[in-house]
């Protein structure tokens, strides 16, 4: 069995989902970061694992499932902060981001025995999911983060590495109001899709 980490940041105005402002508020970015992060995180509850883990920047809240470990990220930059997500996992692990509400139990059911990574590329050119039979730290630091080549050198990293890589299908990242809507679009069922047609209909977040 697998730990499951997910890596957040706490949502709140201001801090996440600025490139979704405008046309949203910072406000609703805050509660559309919240609702993406908190689909996930029941996606999460829902797989199979052996422990699940919140890497957080910031302080849980009553968004937060019951049955995780939350811990809390390291400083640096984002290699930094992934590679020391890896560097607390004594097994098999995979990391996804908060940035995928459209996530299922499904794609974050791992299995190892015939491979030794799982590589899950994002649209705009990043990756959603990494997954590490053995944890190596080594393996993510120093990638350029959030660049169109960030995943394309992820995945570079680990063939390089001798690595198997099982490739999960590619996922939309929600950084924009059009991605936003795209996503909802494809989770119609999700906490996220309702929040962005809650908003659209004008009914924003008083925070």
């Amino acid at each position: 069995m697998t730990t499951l980490l997910v890596i957040a940041k706490e949502p709140l105005p201001g801090r996440v989902k600025t490139r979704l402002t405008p046309p949203y508020t910072p406000a609703d970015a805050a509660a559309l970061a919240e609702a993406a992060l908190t689909d996930t995180l029941h996606a999460v509850a829902a797989a199979p694992a052996t422990r699940r883990v919140l890497v957080l920047d910031g302080r849980p809240g009553p968004w937060l499932p019951p049955g995780f470990d939350v811990v809390p990220q390291c400083a640096g930059g984002l290699d930094e902060r992934l590679a020391d997500a890896f560097a607390h996992c004594d097994g098999p692990a995979l990391l996804v981001g908060m940035d995928t509400p459209q996530v299922t139990p499904a794609l974050l059911t791992a299995d190892f025995a015939d491979c030794d990574a799982y590589f899950g590329p994002a649209d705009d050119g990043g990756f959603w999911a990494l997954g590490l039979a053995r944890p190596d730290p080594a393996l993510l630091r120093g990638v350029p983060m959030s660049t169109p080549l960030t995943g394309a050198l992820q995945r570079r990293r680990l063939a390089d590495a001798g690595l198997r890589v099982r490739e999960l299908p590619p996922l939309r990242d929600v950084d924009t109001a059009a991605d936003a809507a795209l996503v909802a679009a494809l989770a119609p069922h999700s906490r996220f899709a309702a929040l962005v047609t809650r908003l659209a209909a004008g009914d924003g977040e008083d925070r």
